[in-house]
């Protein structure tokens, strides 16, 4: 089974052994955006056609503000995009983005995912949270460590949605984020990345 054949949340932990709750989590770290992105997002937004397709909104949005977070972790971390994630059959598929360990083996080498971002196709929240979280399962199941948070999003590039899987419980963050609020969404990624290096470094 493919991860978008999971309509929605329920459809996950009633088809795996997890709990659910909403709490907020996130602990915002403050991060400085860069005036040169800041002024190229804007004029995407302002003049460009963004929000006319899917991978419209990948390319000119989510992918540019993961990049620009991910170059301060660079060392540690990898983003991924569309890599094949396959445990068995109920879990296999492509996510949208992947943030994992940068392997010593080179960049070629994926291993061990700690943040799932997922495009929230035609603006469906809840069939994106489905997949993404049937996707942090397997990425949970292919580090081999419940005790490392897999962390996930859901966007639509204008809203951002953070969720976390420790163990066998998936907690959605109450608070969601925005591009109308560049500070507030740069501080929850960062604190999203910042987590997942530090388990890159206990790893090493």
């Amino acid at each position: 089974m493919s991860f978008n054949a999971y309509k929605n949340i329920s459809d996950v932990i009633q088809a795996f052994p997890v709990h659910y709750q909403e709490i907020d989590f996130i602990q915002e770290l403050p991060f400085s955006i860069n005036a040169a992105f800041r002024q190229r997002l804007e004029l995407i937004l302002t003049e460009g056609v963004v929000f006319n397709s899917e991978y419209a909104i990948c390319e000119n949005i989510i992918s540019p503000i993961l990049i620009e977070v991910w170059q301060s972790y660079k060392e540690q971390l990898l983003v991924w995009s569309h890599q094949p994630l396959n445990y068995d059959e109920q879990l296999s598929g492509i996510p949208d983005y992947m943030v994992a360990k940068r392997s010593a083996k080179g960049k070629i080498v994926f291993e061990e995912p700690y943040l799932i971002v997922v495009d929230a196709k035609k603006d469906n929240f809840e069939e994106g949270w489905g997949q993404c979280l049937a996707e942090r399962i397997t990425a949970q199941k292919l580090n081999s460590n419940t005790k490392t948070e897999i962390f996930g999003i859901v966007s639509n590039g204008k809203f951002w949605e953070f969720g976390r899987l420790l163990e066998n419980s998936f907690e959605k963050n109450i608070k969601l984020y925005t591009i109308s609020n560049l500070e507030e969404l740069f501080a929850s990624l960062n604190y999203v990345f910042q987590k997942s290096q530090s388990y890159c470094l206990l790893s090493i």
